[in-house]
């Protein structure tokens, strides 16, 4: 089975736990049975996995969603990277176009794709396989799940299927509705649309050709940012005759808001907290600082380095519109971690930031440069070697480090390095880095 994984989304609806970078699918808050934690990403991946051992698993997602996707399942996915955010079709074609020229999968081989964050069980899997096959046999050039819905809700599109059997062929859909309205297509036999579509790979990639000029991922992937925005939906759905939806009647949340997310939650407190005498209230503090809740209901309550969230949870879908855009204050790394202890802008240039970094041991970041920063490091904790300007030497806690504009660096950690780093410059971004080649073979 070929399965494509749609993963994106700025996090703005689970803020402050998500964001551009830590968005909801790394968020580990399922327990399993041996007692760890596990994110939605590597759930999906592993669920995938017990249904079908030899399942190619390929990610589409942005280039800031990279490290966090390698972090926690290392080298085991492939990785469609869009290079900017362009819709919904433009993202799987170019998924599509990596599976036959990277991956080369025959174009003639079916392709389930599917949001990397629903909360299910083992049957939806099962009909991600019977998906995979009913595409396989080439009956309709289309095959959907269709979500028997539980409640008319407004969030979602609906499927009017031409019979009420198990396969059907599409009569039409219907966009978002109001309650009242959703009432009236749920009468008529109606299923959620919950984006969860199989198709063979030649499918897309001829659509590709027609409305981009080109299936090629290379050519593709160079063109990106010019080719048109647009969804699925548009460029493919609403235009297809020959479409077949399957009736999926087992468990299905989206986890889109904390109302939905903490139904999921394995714990109602996790961090440094404590709920005394309260009722249905979930509590994640990620922060050093204690949080302490006392008799209330209803309540998600967030403390993360991002900011500090009370909310009933009746009224969390509307939490999007109130979050602003700022740069991340957390984010996972494949090399480890760091979080943004203080930002501050000053009025002649000389910007102030500081991180706190830890390294796992064994990993080290790239060799690196910059051009508008100076960055001092105290090593706190953890033992290492760094190399400046092609010198290596060894580095412990309690020593300190300069690094001035423009000189290469990189620090690599023997044990756990935590480095106390200060930025100073007119430009503290993430894009004000030039990576390096560097081997540590070859000290």
């Amino acid at each position: 089975m070929n399965v494509i994984l749609l993963s994106g989304g700025s996090g703005k609806r689970l803020w402050p736990l998500s964001n551009e970078v830590r968005s909801k699918q790394f968020l580990k808050i399922f327990k399993k049975e041996d007692g760890t934690h596990e994110s939605m990403v590597q759930r999906m991946y592993r669920m995938i996995c017990e249904v079908d051992q030899d399942a190619q698993v390929t990610i589409a997602t942005s280039e800031n969603q990279v490290s966090s996707i390698r972090a926690q399942l290392g080298s085991k996915v492939g990785i469609s990277v869009e290079p900017c955010r362009r819709d919904t079709f433009p993202a799987i074609a170019l998924a599509a176009a990596y599976l036959h020229d990277v991956k080369h999968i025959s174009a003639e081989e079916a392709v389930v794709v599917c949001p990397v964050d629903p909360y299910v069980e083992e049957p939806y899997f099962r009909m991600l396989e019977k998906l995979s096959e009913q595409a396989e046999r080439g009956e309709a050039n289309l095959v959907l799940m269709g979500i028997e819905p539980t409640y008319p809700s407004e969030k979602y599109g609906y499927i009017l299927p031409r019979t009420q059997d198990s396969l059907s062929a599409v009569d039409t859909f219907r966009e978002k509705p109001d309650a009242e309205t959703a009432e009236k297509y749920i009468a008529q036999g109606a299923l959620w649309n919950a984006g969860v579509f199989a198709y063979k790979l030649r499918y897309v990639l001829d659509i590709a050709e027609k409305i981009f000029g080109t299936s090629s991922y290379q050519e593709l992937y160079d063109s990106y940012a010019d080719l048109k925005k647009i969804s699925f939906d548009y460029a493919v759905v609403e235009k297809e005759r020959a479409i077949q939806v399957m009736r999926f009647a087992g468990e299905w949340k989206d986890l889109g808001t904390w109302n939905t997310l903490t139904e999921a939650m394995s714990d109602e407190v996790t961090g440094n907290a404590v709920a005394a005498e309260c009722e249905n209230t979930h509590i994640i503090n990620e922060l050093q600082i204690p949080l302490i809740a006392l008799g209330v209901s209803d309540l998600a309550i967030a403390a993360t380095p991002d900011g500090i969230l009370v909310a009933e949870k009746s009224k969390s879908d509307s939490l999007k519109e109130y979050v602003a855009d700022r740069r991340p204050m957390y984010e996972k790394r494949v090399w480890g971690e760091y979080q943004v202890l203080d930002y501050r802008i000053q009025a002649d240039g000389n910007n102030s930031l500081t991180k706190h970094l830890v390294i796992t041991a064994g990993q080290h970041i790239s060799y690196q440069r910059h051009r508008c920063r100076t960055e001092m490091w105290n090593i706190t904790d953890g033992c290492g070697k760094i190399i400046i300007e092609d010198v290596v030497r060894e580095v412990k806690r309690g020593d300190t480090v300069c690094i001035r504009p423009g000189m290469r660096h990189a620090i690599k950690a023997d044990s756990e390095l935590h480095i106390i780093e200060v930025q100073i410059g007119d430009e503290l971004t993430e894009e004000d880095i030039e990576r390096l080649d560097w081997d540590w073979e070859n000290i």
